[in-house]
C-alpha cells in the first residue's frame, strides 16, 4: 500500500514550481505480480512525473531472460506510444516532456544477467538499458552485496565490468551493493556513479542504507544519491513526506543540493512482496524477524508535498528543481554516450 501520511496543503507557489520542474523518479520496478504493471506506470504521469526509470531484470535472471524482458518492455512502450516514450538519450527526455508523454528509461538491478559476458553490456545499452547496479543484496561474480555478513569487495571481473560500463556510457549503480564493494567501485570508475535508491544510515540503521564514507565518496566524484520512499529505509512505518524530507535534507546539508535525487521505488501491492521477502531471509535479513511490519512506500503523489517542505525549509528554487530531477539529468548528460 502507498503511504498513509497526512496530506500537506500545497500552495499555488509550490504547485507552479512543481509543474515547471523536470520530475524524475529514478527507480520503479516493473513487476505486474506486485501491482506494478503498465497501467500503474502510466498513472505516474498523473502525479506530475515526467521521467521514470524502470527495473527490467537483474540478479534473479540469466541473459536470455533479461533479453526477453527488455524485448517485451520495448514492445509495450511501442504499443503505448501515445502515453509513454522510450528514453535512450538526453534529447529524448526533452521530446517526451514536450509531447506530454512519460519518458521511460530501462535499467537492471544486478549483473548476474550478463552471465560474465562483458560484450553483453554494449548490446543491452543499445537496447536502452542505461544503468545497472553491480549486485543485489547478495554477492555475485562482480561484487559483494549489502546483506552479506562480510563483503569481500570487487572481484577482478567486477573491475573489468565497471570499465566496460564506463566505456559504453552505462551508469554504475551501487544501491544494494556492499559497503566495501561500493567504495572500491567508486575508486575504479572513471565516470560518476550513483546510488539509485539508498537512504542515510545515520538516520536509520538499516543494512540497505549508506554510511557517510559512501555518501561523501559518491558526491566527490560528481555522483547522485536517490532517496527511496521505502518505509524500512526511511525509518518511518508510514513512509511520510516528512521522513522523506529528513533524508533529503541530511544529504543536501552534507553535500549540497546537486548530488541528491528521488527514486521512490514505489510498489502498489507490497503485502505480496513482503511474503516474497519473508521467504528469502538470506537476501532480506530484516524479514526474518516475526515482528517485522513489512514495507510501505511513499507515493509519487507526495512529491508536491516534498516540494512544499523544501520551500518551507528555505531551499532555493534551483536546488528544489535539482532534487526533483535536474540532478539526474546532469548526471546522464555527463555519462551517457
Amino acid at each position: 500500500m502507498p503511504s498513509d501520511s497526512p496530506a500537506v496543503a500545497i500552495t499555488s507557489t509550490t504547485r507552479s514550481l512543481y509543474e515547471r520542474a523536470l520530475v524524475w523518479d529514478n527507480v520503479w520496478s516493473l513487476e505486474p505480480d506486485y501491482g506494478n504493471g503498465y497501467e500503474a506506470l502510466e498513472g505516474r504521469a498523473a502525479a506530475g512525473v515526467n521521467v521514470v526509470s524502470i527495473t527490467i531484470a537483474g540478479d534473479n535472471h540469466n541473459v536470455s531472460e533479461a533479453f526477453k524482458r527488455v524485448a517485451a518492455a520495448r514492445a509495450q512502450l511501442r504499443e503505448r506510444s501515445t502515453r509513454l516514450m522510450a528514453v535512450e538519450s538526453v534529447d529524448d527526455i526533452r521530446r517526451a516532456r514536450d509531447s506530454g508523454k512519460l519518458g521511460v528509461i530501462l535499467h537492471f538491478e544486478g549483473t548476474r544477467c550478463l552471465e560474465r559476458n562483458l560484450d553483453a553490456i554494449e548490446c543491452f545499452y543499445r537496447l536502452g538499458v542505461r544503468q545497472n547496479l553491480l549486485a543485489f543484496n547478495l554477492g555475485n561474480s562482480a561484487s559483494g552485496g549489502c546483506a552479506e555478513e562480510a563483503d569481500a569487495g570487487l572481484t577482478k571481473f567486477g573491475r573489468r565490468l565497471i570499465k566496460e560500463m564506463n566505456r559504453v556510457g552505462m551508469l554504475v549503480d551501487l544501491s544494494h551493493v556492499g559497503r566495501r564493494s561500493s567504495l572500491e567501485a567508486m575508486e575504479v570508475s572513471g565516470s560518476p556513479c550513483l546510488f539509485s535508491h539508498s537512504n542515510v544510515y545515520g538516520l536509520k540503521a538499516h543494512f540497505r542504507n549508506l554510511h557517510n564514507d559512501q555518501i561523501d565518496a559518491c558526491a566527490a566524484m560528481g555522483g547522485v544519491i536517490g532517496v527511496s520512499g521505502a518505509s524500512d529505509y526511511l525509518g518511518d512505518p508510514r513512509a511520510s513526506t516528512e521522513a522523506l524530507f529528513r533524508h533529503v535534507d541530511y544529504l543536501v546539508s552534507r553535500l549540497g543540493p546537486t548530488h541528491v535525487g528521488i527514486s521512490l521505488d514505489e510498489m502498489h501491492d507490497p503485502a505480496k512482496l513482503d511474503s516474497y521477502f519473508r521467504a528469502r531471509t538470506d537476501e532480506w535479513p530484516v524479514a526474518a524477524d516475526p515482528a517485522w511490519p513489512g514495507f510501505r512506500y511513499a507515493s509519487a503523489r507526495q512529491l508536491p508535498e516534498l516540494t512544499e517542505r523544501m520551500l518551507n525549509a528555505g531551499y532555493p528554487e534551483e536546488a528544489i528543481t535539482g532534487v526533483l530531477g535536474g540532478n539526474w539529468l546532469r548526471l546522464c548528460k555527463q555519462v551517457w554516450r
